[in-house]
């Protein structure tokens, strides 16, 4: 049986602001051609098929053509649970639809699910709380997967611990978990290729900033050993990194986003996971790097507003999101910003970096900072953090607030400013 393992979708997700859903109906078409050509029996998303809850009816449009587009007409299994981002049962509101196409859709962790009829498509051959076993065309092997939806203590429906201790709440956690998913083990086979699916985060797991954290501290972190030992291969979702899983017994492996999500992710290789498992043999993977969406990437330019209007004019990275950092001497003026922004639409952040800022300040200048009158100590200060200078409307109120300050008081201020501290 081949499967290829996806997940992090985020459907309806921006990058401040930007709309990525042009980039996201690129991947979806990537991906089912990529079905399409690897001969894919069966596809496992690992959870988070959209940014939000309450996604938009752009987003349910897009999740749902992919669902009919990878199913390719009920022929190949599909296996959707929910993620941390997701609203559970908001994924499995169609499976009354779903099922007549062998598509899976979980939303909680004890979703019970039934078998399907056969019908001469993909179906379940049989199932229960969390698990399936299902039958594809032309494919000798059947496929049993244990599916544990992203498991919080609210969607499990339990209270592990009255404590607040987080090590305690971590102990009950993970081993409420070992014990759901040796539950779930029990219904492996010798004769079946023998799947876990889950959206959790495992210790050790490299993280990025685009990614909204799923454990109370450490509480909800999870120890590689509570999967079962007997499964062939794990798909995860949650960190949007390609990676796999340090100190698990088995393969086991997190998918990543199709898509970078946070400058973060600038340079990482985007992927999916395809594996060939036969009953009893071990599974054999590879990642397929992915080519849709824009880059995000990072410009520094040391030079200032010219060298950057150059780079643009010679088509640098003109495909591609930009996070900009350009070395200016005082500031960066708004007709500035908005010349940027109008020669190239990819600009994300403009970010002016001044002397001080870059290490490139007088010791004695910084030395006389505190000999300033406060009112230029203040509009330094603005125009570092803001790139640009304030109003006399401002710098008057921010006099008015100074003034109700002993003098005392007032020194410690200005000292702090000198210091890069926000007041």
């Amino acid at each position: 049986m081949r499967i290829l393992h996806t997940a992090d979708w985020h459907f309806g997700k921006t990058l401040e602001g930007r709309d990525r859903m042009p980039e996201q109906r690129q991947f979806v078409a990537e991906l089912i051609a990529l079905c399409a050509q690897e001969q894919i029996d069966l596809v496992l998303v690992a959870g988070d098929v959209y940014q939000t809850v309450n996604p938009s009816a752009q987003a349910e449009e897009l999740f749902y053509a992919a669902l009919d587009g990878l199913s390719a007409g009920g022929t190949r299994g599909v296996v959707v649970i929910a993620g941390n981002h997701d609203n559970a049962d908001r994924i499995a509101a169609a499976r009354p639809l779903a099922d007549k196409l062998g598509i899976t859709l979980m939303g909680l962790p004890k979703d019970v699910l039934t078998p399907t009829l056969a019908a001469g498509g993909v179906h379940r051959v049989a199932a229960g709380l969390g698990w399936l076993e299902l039958a594809v065309p032309g494919c000798a092997e059947r496929a049993l997967v244990a599916a544990v939806p992203y498991p919080s203590e609210s969607r499990l429906n339990e209270v592990l611990t009255e404590s607040l201790d987080e090590m305690e709440l971590q102990v009950h956690y993970n081993a409420r978990l070992a014990g759901l998913f040796q539950e779930l083990a029990v219904h492996y086979r010798a004769d079946t290729v023998n799947l876990a699916l889950s959206h959790v985060y495992v210790q050790g797991g490299l993280e990025s900033e685009s990614e909204v954290q799923i454990q109370v501290g450490g509480a909800y972190a999870v120890h590689p050993g509570v999967f079962p030992a007997t499964a062939q291969y794990v798909a995860l979702g949650h960190l949007h990194r390609p990676q796999g899983v340090q100190g698990a017994a088995v393969p086991m492996r997190y998918a990543g986003s199709p898509l970078a999500y946070s400058f973060s992710e600038a340079g990482q290789q985007k992927s999916v996971v395809v594996l060939d498992v036969a009953p009893g043999q071990p599974a054999v993977w590879r990642e397929i790097p992915l080519c849709s969406g824009k880059p995000l990437v990072r410009w520094t330019a040391t030079e200032g507003v010219g060298q950057v209007l150059q780079w643009v004019q010679e088509g640098r990275d003109a495909n591609a999101w930009i996070d900009l950092s350009v070395h200016v001497h005082s500031g960066l003026q708004l007709e500035e910003i908005h010349r940027l922004r109008d020669v190239f639409a990819g600009f994300v952040h403009i970010r002016p970096v001044l002397p001080e800022a870059s290490g490139e300040s007088n010791p004695v200048a910084q030395q006389r900072l505190e000999e300033l009158p406060l009112d230029q100590v203040f509009t330094r200060f603005y125009q570092e953090r803001q790139g640009v200078p304030p109003d006399v409307e401002l710098i008057r109120l921010f006099l008015e607030l100074a003034s109700d300050v002993e003098d005392r008081d007032i020194a410690q201020v200005a000292a702090g400013i000198g210091e890069g501290v926000e007041v």
